[in-house]
């Protein structure tokens, strides 16, 4: 557990005995592929952190309806700001993939930030970021297309390798949903591009054939 606390960016510059009470105060968390981490209205009594595996958030309508929100991986975090605001969760979490989490307890995490304020600047910094974030997706869907919105996750995933194929593990619904597109018209994005010859998509596994014409493409 302190090899594990040791390598979350947030403790990394902790000296080694300031790292006894944390653990004290941190479990691990095993969730297996498609298992709930807890649901919107759970009490927010700590913030987790992905050591390895994939974690959606997720706002689910009265009618099941999905939304993803955010996508987490290795070392990342989640729930500070609502730990800190004492409010419960209003997202629910759920594992894409076999994962394990570190669960810090609220009550430990506020002590460390009183007797090292590094990790307060650490927590601040993460929540700032996130906040960047959020304002680049509020661009992104109110000024960008659907086609420029999907051109932009596929270039992040791309290695830079042209016509070296890649996969994206997530499903195509979960990409689409996070890019606030419907299937539909994630489906006849991907269509559009791949008759314009820009990219080849079989399954999980995308090729970029033209960056610098899906650069340009507006949609």
């Amino acid at each position: 557990m302190r090899d594990l606390l040791a390598q979350v960016p947030l403790f990394n510059e902790l000296p080694a005995a300031d790292l006894t009470p944390i653990v004290h105060g941190t479990s691990e968390i095993s969730a297996r592929r498609g298992e709930i981490i807890f649901h919107r209205g759970d009490p927010c009594l700590g913030f987790h952190v992905v050591v390895y595996g994939q974690v959606k958030l997720v706002f689910v309508s009265a009618s099941g309806v999905e939304r993803v929100v955010r996508l987490i991986g290795p070392g990342d975090g989640f729930g500070e700001a609502l730990m800190f605001m004492g409010q419960n969760y209003i997202v629910t979490a759920e594992a894409l993939r076999d994962t394990l989490l570190l669960h810090v307890g609220r009550d430990v995490l506020f002590e460390q930030i009183d007797r090292h304020p590094g990790v307060a600047r650490k927590m601040l910094a993460g929540l700032s970021r996130r906040l960047y974030s959020l304002m680049g997706d509020v661009e992104a869907y109110t000024l960008h297309t659907g086609a420029q919105r999907l051109i932009a996750f596929l270039l992040h995933q791309w290695p830079g390798e042209i016509e070296q194929p890649f996969r994206i593990e997530i499903s195509k619904s979960i990409i689409a949903s996070r890019l606030n597109l419907t299937p539909e018209h994630f489906s006849r994005i991907l269509r559009e591009l791949s008759e314009r010859g820009l990219i080849r998509v079989r399954g999980r596994e995308f090729t970029i054939l033209d960056a610098d014409g899906l650069r340009a493409y507006r949609g």
